[in-house]
């Protein structure tokens, strides 16, 4: 019995670890994003110039939806649908196809980019795969959705807005993720043959 205890003990503290570690994703993201990148992440309207002209009831503008993946990540990763028409100040969604291609469990983040880089205040996200990060197991498939606004204050001169994703391996967490693949694969074959 003893000899399970440090086990368990190891178990606990990577999974705290790893809680905290995703936990302080959305934080991180958010300063790298507003601070380094320049993209708003809240829902409130972008501040408009005083001289900005009104916005146009039932505008429309071409959201354009791109998708790729970093080299180091044996995913497949597309829009499924590369292009909608969308009415500004209300919400839209679409969704993302992700396929690990790999024999092995791994965690991905994904970069979002909004250009021109003008329209990313205008570009509110609501609902984002992107704030954390996406475990795909060996094969997996996934459709990850994103919910969106276009602000009806988006200058009138942009007619098109392009949200692309990268995505990147999450080398600490797939670490992370492998290591403890093991330790509870290890713990199961204990407690069904406890002798």
């Amino acid at each position: 019995m003893s000899a399970r205890k440090p086990d368990v003990l190891k178990l606990v503290g990577i999974a705290v670890a790893a809680f905290a570690f995703t936990f302080s994703l959305v934080p991180m993201y958010r300063i790298a994003c507003e601070k380094v990148f320049g993209i708003r992440l809240d829902n409130t309207a972008a501040e408009v110039p005083a001289n900005a002209p009104a916005s146009v009831p039932g505008r429309v503008v071409t959201v354009e939806f791109d998708g790729s993946v970093n080299s180091k990540l044996p995913w497949s990763f597309h829009p499924n649908q590369t292009r909608m028409q969308v009415r500004v100040g209300e919400q839209y969604e679409t969704t993302y196809y992700a396929h690990n291609d790999s024999a092995m469990a791994i965690v991905g983040s994904a970069t979002p980019s909004v250009a021109p880089a003008r329209a990313s205040g205008y570009f509110q996200k609501t609902e984002c795969f992107c704030f954390t990060a996406q475990t795909l197991d060996a094969g997996e498939t996934r459709d990850m959705p994103v919910r969106f606004i276009i602000d009806p204050a988006l200058p009138p001169e942009i007619n098109t807005v392009t949200l692309s994703y990268t995505f990147f391996k999450n080398d600490f967490a797939t670490e992370r993720l492998s290591q403890a693949a093991p330790t509870a694969a290890l713990l199961a074959a204990r407690r069904s043959n406890p002798h």
